[in-house]
């Protein structure tokens, strides 16, 4: 069954009003079975924390002056939520917990964290109170009862055991955040903002598919929306750098959160329980979100300097003073940054071995992909110069740049350093697919082509597909080393796997560029659409489909504004699909096209003179890679056909394969059997060639296969593709061998065509030709 886990933090349900809107949400998003994870309400934690602070100050009066502050916050709620007998009991539950809190005090036995759980356990009774009171089956879980540490450690199996055994399917389980027990059933804290960490931690016990964490932000941004209105909420961001941004106190996610996730397939999220309409950020594994651009900003942290740290101090200290705590290397020296109220705790525990190197710091860090950490730095470092503000201590590290000043990073200078940082041009993704003769020159080509386009838009080349293997990195692949990391990293994949990932690509816009021959998948355009692709093809199969596929393909394509380019499909790089276009673009309109659009076919016959055996140039053609791997598949004409096709309905017409008469160059029945009974016949090929040259001799022709398109004025069409006779005068009749050809006439161009002429094969102009197309993309997406 599928489980999911919601967690909701203490600005979700500060108010009676905030709790009112948080049910809502899950009587829309959950069922029986799933978990709610909650915060104390509001600034309940804090008031807690400040009680405790009195009482260890022994400060009697500020004690009972705070007790009743947290008094009035629950009652108020209380009163607010419930009709008379609920609120009657939760009252009275309340009042007898003050009372042993305050006997606690007076005793002087009071234990810190026992006191902070009070506020998630006061937040889990009243949602799930609430949601019972609602008609919606719920039950108010405390976490202590669930998870259990010893020594500081997770006792997983145990506590995935506890798990199941408490957690049924038979009601949605309101769980407390933040706290734990010990082996002695001792209260523990799972540290500062351990609530998402708890809800990540019961997805992990739980098996559940997914973790939503609601908070009062819309997801994640590229910097403080609050400071900066244009930042940018990323719909993905990948784990790493949400842990990155947590270990330097990003407050949308926090440190431990992501741990318990690191080799699950569990989904997690960050939503906004203020607008719940709003799309979330997905938080996703390595590879399958590009690294993004971020700026988070400090405030009054201290700089120490550790002799040595030891694995998991730094966790402990955290621990310590509930608040994330970051760690690096420097210059053969370990530094640590903490929070200036803090930082007398920290040195006390750390017994001598740290002394404060810079105190009172502001300041921000950069995070970005580590390609571009230099750079931003360099920029980072000019622009706090030209606003006259001092770096006391600058660090890079391969994902971020560290920068500590005297002066606070307002809005104003965070705006402008958001600006220049990460507000960059718009994104693109490329997937190619096809890595045969032409695909693998066009991926050599991408390095100098990708550099060119750079100027004007990111693109970076995302996946490289061949058959049923697929190297895939959201990032971009190295294109100078594409070979060797296609060796170490490519995997197999079904087409589902590939939708999958693709889906999950975030970028601004993606082409999917088809260099296959494969009708397979051509197939799979339909899906590739649903995600929002481009498509450029060389592909002929997806432009020659059935006429309901073709146009509802290209309605599909239409709604969501995606181009599909494929001039490539027809006469290799010459510019045949762009002259159509621009003849009707100008008001002119096409009725005839001829020509030889095989460049296979005009190297035979240009190359025969009778001198040798048909089946001799054919073979020969074979060996110089002009032919599919069978040669009959040129031979049949068909493909011919089907670039004739793309032409038609390039001109508007609703045409058909089977409405295109198709004469082959060989015997019918050549076209049955295997290669090698073919070659053991290829006489018969020989004899059928030689006749067919000689008849053009007689009538002082020259013998060329041809396509052939003719539309009347009433709007039908004529279309065939098979052997011709020419005029020697002809330009077809000149062609030079391998060639195409396409003649045009139009009503600008009746008596004078329009002819293009130029390589119609080979594996260079072909892959140029698919370049040209790209960068068509990319100026219209500009």
């Amino acid at each position: 069954m599928t489980k999911v886990v919601h967690k909701f933090g203490g600005s979700s349900l500060s108010s009676a009003e905030r709790y009112q809107a948080v049910a809502q949400i899950v009587l829309s998003h959950c069922r029986a079975g799933d978990c709610v994870v909650v915060s104390a309400a509001g600034k309940t934690t804090n008031t807690l924390v400040k009680l405790w602070e009195s009482y260890q100050q022994d400060d009697s009066q500020g004690f009972s002056d705070i007790l009743l502050q947290v008094e009035n916050h629950q009652a108020e709620l209380i009163r607010a939520l419930f009709e008379s007998q609920q609120q009657h009991t939760l009252l009275e539950q309340l009042d007898l917990e003050l009372q042993r809190i305050t006997s606690h005090a007076k005793q002087d036995t009071l234990h810190e964290a026992t006191l902070l759980a009070h506020g998630e356990l006061w937040s889990a009774r009243l949602l799930a109170c609430y949601l019972s009171q609602l008609g919606f089956a719920a039950e108010h879980v405390d976490a202590r009862n669930l998870f259990t540490l010893h020594h500081g450690q997770l006792l997983h199996q145990q506590n995935k055991q506890a798990c199941m055994e408490r957690l049924k399917d038979t009601s949605l389980y309101v769980v407390t955040g933040f706290i734990a027990s010990d082996v002695e059933k001792n209260t523990v804290t799972l540290g500062r903002n351990g609530s998402d960490y708890s809800a990540t931690l019961l997805a992990s016990y739980i098996d559940a598919d997914a973790v939503s964490i609601w908070t009062d932000t819309q997801g994640v941004f590229s910097t403080d929306p609050r400071k900066v209105a244009n930042a940018i909420k990323y719909p993905k961001v990948c784990r790493a750098q949400a842990h990155l941004l947590a270990r330097l106190g990003n407050p949308v996610l926090h440190a431990k959160t992501l741990s318990p996730l690191k080799h699950s397939k569990i989904k997690l999220q960050v939503r906004s329980s203020f607008d719940v309409e709003s799309p979330p950020t997905e938080i996703v594994k390595e590879g399958y979100s590009k690294a993004k651009r971020f700026i988070t900003t400090f405030e009054d942290l201290d700089l120490v300097r550790v002799d040595a740290i030891a694995p998991g101090e730094v966790g402990q200290l955290s621990q310590i003073i509930q608040h994330s705590i970051h760690h690096f290397s420097a210059q053969g020296e370990t530094f640590i940054l903490v929070p200036a109220q803090s930082t007398h705790r920290v040195l006390k525990a750390l017994s001598g071995r740290a002394n404060i190197v810079e105190s009172a710091l502001q300041g921000f860090a950069v995070v970005a992909p580590s390609a571009n950490i230099a750079q931003l730095q360099a920029q980072a470092a000019q622009l706090l110069h030209e606003q006259n503000i001092v770096v006391r201590f600058n660090h890079k590290d391969n994902e971020y740049a560290l920068f500590l000043t005297d002066q606070a990073i307002d809005s104003d200078v965070l705006a402008i350093l958001h600006d220049k940082l990460v507000n960059k041009g718009r994104e693109l993704a490329v997937v190619i697919a096809g890595l045969g003769n032409v695909g693998e020159v066009f991926v050599n080509q991408c390095q100098r082509q990708v550099a060119h386009l750079q100027q004007q838009f990111d693109v970076k080349v995302v996946a490289l597909l061949r058959s049923k293997k697929m190297l895939f990195s959201a990032n971009g692949i190295s294109l100078s080393a594409w070979q060797q990391q296609w060796q170490n990293e490519s995997v197999d994949y079904n087409n589902e796997d590939l939708i999958e990932r693709i889906g999950e690509l975030d970028y601004e816009h993606k082409v999917v560029i088809d260099i296959t021959a494969s009708e397979e998948f051509s197939k799979l355009y339909p899906q590739l659409v649903k995600q929002d692709c481009h498509l450029i093809s060389a592909n002929k199969y997806a432009g020659t489909a059935e006429s309901t596929w073709y146009q509802q393909l290209r309605e599909q394509l239409n709604e969501r504004s995606l181009h599909w380019r494929y001039n490539t499909s027809v006469g290799a790089g010459l510019p045949i699909n762009f002259a159509l276009a621009d003849l009707q673009h100008s008001g002119d309109k096409v009725t005839q096209i001829e020509g030889v659009f095989s460049g296979t076919l005009s190297w035979l016959c240009s190359s025969f003179d009778g001198s040798k055996p048909f089946s001799s140039l054919v073979l020969e053609a074979k060996d110089m890679g002009y032919t599919e791997p069978d040669p009959r598949e040129d031979l049949s004409g068909r493909d011919m056909q089907r670039k004739l096709l793309i032409l038609a309905r390039d001109i508007g017409l609703t045409l058909d394969l089977a409405d295109i008469e198709l004469e082959p160059l060989m015997p019918d029945d050549l076209a049955q059997g295997s290669w090698d009974e073919f070659l053991a016949r290829k006489g018969e090929l020989d004899s059928f060639y030689e006749h067919l040259y000689q008849q053009g001799i007689t009538q002082d022709k020259v013998l060329r296969y041809t396509g052939s398109l003719q539309v009347f004025a009433s709007g039908k069409a004529k279309a065939k593709v098979g052997i011709a006779y020419v005029d020697k005068s002809s330009a077809i009749a000149n062609l030079t061998p391998g060639d195409n050809i396409f003649v045009i006439k139009s009503v600008w161009y009746e008596d004078n065509p329009l002819v293009l002429q130029g390589p119609g094969a080979g594996k260079e102009v072909t892959a140029a030709g698919v370049h040209s197309d790209l960068y068509w993309l990319v100026q219209r997406l500009k």
